[in-house]
C-alpha cells in the first residue's frame, strides 16, 4: 500500500485527503460513513467568537454537478463548538483543524483567541468568504487585509494556514502576504463568486442574491491557483480544494503543487466521498508504482 502521509508546514498527517471547511459540519456528522481517524484531518465549518445565524433561506441552489451557496457562515460559535463538536471529533480520534472567520481582524482575533488550549492540530483562516459583506468586504482581495487577519489568528498558539479567494487577480500578492504574516500553508480556493435566476420569478434564486460556486465547475480554476502558487513560492505547504471528488482530481491537484487536499461540495451529495477519494487516490499511486504520496506534489512542474 502507498503511503499517503505528508507535512503541510510543521504539520504531520497520517494522510493528505482532509475534509474542506463548511461541508463536513461541524462535529463528527460523517462518522457514520467512514473512519474519521484516516482522514489526515477533519477541517470544520467557519467559526467565529459568536454565534451566527447567517443569510436568509433560500441558501443552496445546484448548478450541474456544482452548487451555489450564500449560506453566510452561520455557526454556534467558538464557546460552543469547544464544548460539543471538538469533543465529539477527538472521541473519534479524529485531527481537527478549526477554521476561523470575522467581520474584522479584532473579531478574527477574538475567535482565534477563544481557541487557545483546545486540542486542534491548526486553525484555517478564512479570509475569503464572498457571501457576508460583499466584493469590497472580502479580507483576501487585500494583501494588507489578509496580512491583518492571519497575524490576529496567531493569539490561537496553533499553526495558522490561510485560505484564500480565487476571486481576485492579485492573487498571488495576497499569498505572499500570507505568507510574510506568519500563514504555514496556503489553502486554495474557496467558492468563485456567481449567480443564479430564477426565471420563472424573475429574481435572484438565493434570497442573498449572490453566492459562492463551489463543486466540479471550480477545479480547473483551483488547479490553476495551486500551480501558480507552487511555482511562485516552492518552499510554502499548499493545501489544494475545490472540484475534488475522485481520487485521479486529487492526483491532479498533488501534481500542480498541493501538499494535501481537501474534499468539499461532494461530500454533499455523498457523504462518504472523502474516504472515497482516499482509497481511489491509494489504488492510484499503488497502480502507478508510486510509493508515497509526496513523490507525486509538484510533479506537473517537473520536479518531483
Amino acid at each position: 500500500m502507498a503511503d499517503l502521509s505528508t507535512r503541510v508546514g510543521s504539520l504531520e498527517l497520517a494522510c493528505a485527503v482532509l475534509t474542506a471547511s463548511g461541508t463536513a459540519g461541524v462535529g463528527d456528522e460523517l462518522a457514520g460513513y467512514g473512519a474519521l481517524d484516516s482522514l489526515g484531518a477533519v477541517v470544520v465549518k467557519s467559526l467565529a467568537a459568536f454565534a451566527w445565524p447567517g443569510n436568509p433561506a433560500p441558501r443552496l441552489t445546484t448548478w450541474g454537478p456544482s452548487m451555489l451557496n450564500a449560506v453566510g457562515l452561520s455557526g454556534p460559535g467558538v464557546a460552543a463548538w469547544r464544548a460539543d463538536g471538538l469533543v465529539r471529533l477527538r472521541r473519534r480520534g479524529a485531527t481537527v483543524v478549526a477554521s476561523i472567520w470575522g467581520r474584522t481582524a479584532a473579531e478574527f482575533e477574538a475567535a482565534a483567541a477563544g481557541l487557545a488550549g483546545a486540542e486542534i492540530a491548526a486553525v484555517e483562516v478564512n479570509a475569503s468568504c464572498p457571501n457576508l459583506e460583499g466584493r469590497r468586504g472580502i479580507f483576501a482581495h487585500s494583501p494588507e487585509a489578509t496580512a491583518a487577519v492571519v497575524a490576529a489568528a496567531a493569539a490561537a498558539g496553533v499553526p495558522r494556514w490561510a485560505k484564500l479567494s480565487p476571486n481576485t487577480p492579485e492573487l498571488l500578492a495576497v499569498a505572499e502576504a500570507a505568507l510574510a504574516a506568519g500563514a504555514e500553508a496556503l489553502v486554495l480556493v474557496n467558492t468563485v463568486l456567481g449567480l443564479a435566476i430564477d426565471v420563472e420569478a424573475r429574481r435572484p434564486t438565493l434570497a442573498h442574491g449572490g453566492g459562492g460556486l463551489s463543486g466540479r465547475a471550480i477545479a480547473p480554476i483551483a488547479l490553476r491557483a495551486v500551480y501558480e502558487c507552487r511555482a511562485a513560492f516552492p518552499e510554502a505547504a499548499i493545501v489544494g480544494v475545490g472540484g475534488i471528488a475522485t481520487g485521479e482530481d486529487a492526483v491532479a491537484m498533488a501534481m500542480a503543487g498541493a501538499d494535501a487536499i481537501e474534499v468539499g461540495t461532494a461530500t454533499f451529495a455523498d457523504p462518504r466521498a472523502p474516504f472515497g477519494v482516499r482509497a481511489q487516490l491509494e489504488r492510484w499511486l499503488d497502480d502507478h508504482g508510486v510509493g508515497a504520496f509526496a513523490e507525486i506534489v509538484g510533479a506537473a512542474h517537473g520536479d518531483a
